[in-house]
């Protein structure tokens, strides 16, 4: 198998890496908007480079990992899927909604196969939670809560074509919130503040969010996220039942401290980013991919789940501008 890869920077160069260790992915072909940055990364995993993105598929590849610029990720999931290519693309799909449709109709009249990377459906704790919910271990559930915190804000540069908190960020929220439950979001109500540093303002975005979710089994979710958490990189989620309540990423690495005088310690080495705290979930997800890719397993997130997600995220978007509660089905599908 040979598998290509578009976009070596960060988070191109970690998947790299994972496939590279892959006993079953095979061998890689490298490409980058920068040729030298490929050509370095390749050198390093003892991969191939390509000058440029048309090399890597004449050159011939079995499938596609799409890990560049969002704004290039709708001309490569369609080139890829008209070629016949399996492939993997980091969230989003595109930069807005009418674009996000516009690629999974292409997807759907090639036949294609999207595998969407939305990691926290292959961390240890959200599965563990899952299970809990899916077994009735917690009873009847009605409340769901879910923070998101980023260390430090992303430069200026980079929240100009983010899409914004609810669509960047709190997007991986509300897949874990459908996918935990297993209920459909029917309605959102949301709020944000840019009260913190003054790029967010200029960018018509906000640092911080939090909305509340009204689930079609009858719970309830408040999410909330920031990306101006100093004390480190924290993402939970926690889950309350009529029987039991259970929290995930609540660990000794919490970024979090308690006040009670007996309460557990500071975390030591709190989490710093997503690619520490999410490793072992980005490989996990990678390693699905390839099971994939062989035949040998089913897709676990294809591009109908991330637009559910996105739906959501848009509708707290109009809720956060027109400060209104939004029903979903004000968001258009497919």
């Amino acid at each position: 198998m040979r598998i290509g890869i578009i976009g070596t920077g960060r988070i191109g160069s970690f998947h790299a890496a994972a496939l590279g260790r892959h006993p079953e992915a095979g061998s890689l072909l490298l490409a980058d908007a920068d040729p030298a940055r490929a050509a370095k990364v390749a050198a390093r995993l003892g991969a191939t480079a390509a000058p440029g993105v048309d090399e890597v598929f004449n050159w011939g590849v079995d499938a596609l990992v799409v890990a560049s610029s969002t704004a290039s990720h709708p001309e490569l999931v369609i080139r890829a899927v008209r070629a016949g290519l399996p492939v993997f693309c980091e969230k989003p799909v595109a930069p807005d909604l009418a674009g996000t449709l516009a690629v999974l109709r292409e997807v759907a009249a090639a036949g294609g196969v999207l595998q969407l990377g939305f990691m926290r459906r292959f961390d240890a704790g959200y599965r563990t939670a899952r299970e809990l919910v899916r077994s009735g271990a917690l009873g009847r559930l009605h409340t769901v809560r879910t923070m998101t915190a980023d260390p430090a804000p992303p430069p200026a540069g980079y929240l100009e074509t983010s899409g914004g908190l609810y669509r960047d960020c709190l997007v991986h929220d509300f897949d874990m919130v459908r996918w935990v439950t297993g209920q459909e979001v029917t309605e959102a109500y949301a709020m944000g503040s840019d009260a913190g540093p003054p790029q967010f303002r200029a960018a018509g975005d906000v640092d911080t969010a939090a909305c509340v979710l009204r689930l079609d089994g009858g719970a309830l979710a408040a999410c909330s996220g920031t990306r101006c958490n100093g004390a480190g990189y924290d993402v939970r989620m926690e889950l309350a039942g009529e029987l039991d309540q259970v929290s995930s990423g609540l660990d000794d690495r919490t970024p979090i401290a308690s006040t009670e005088p007996h309460g557990p310690p500071p975390a030591r080495r709190p989490w710093t980013g997503f690619l520490e705290r999410f490793g072992p979930a980005y490989e996990a997800e990678l390693a699905a991919f390839v099971r994939l890719v062989r035949g040998e397993g089913s897709n676990p997130c294809d591009g109908g789940q991330g637009l559910a997600a996105l739906r959501v995220a848009e509708a707290c978007e109009i809720s956060r501008r027109e400060h209104r509660p939004v029903p979903l089905a004000e968001v258009p599908g497919l």
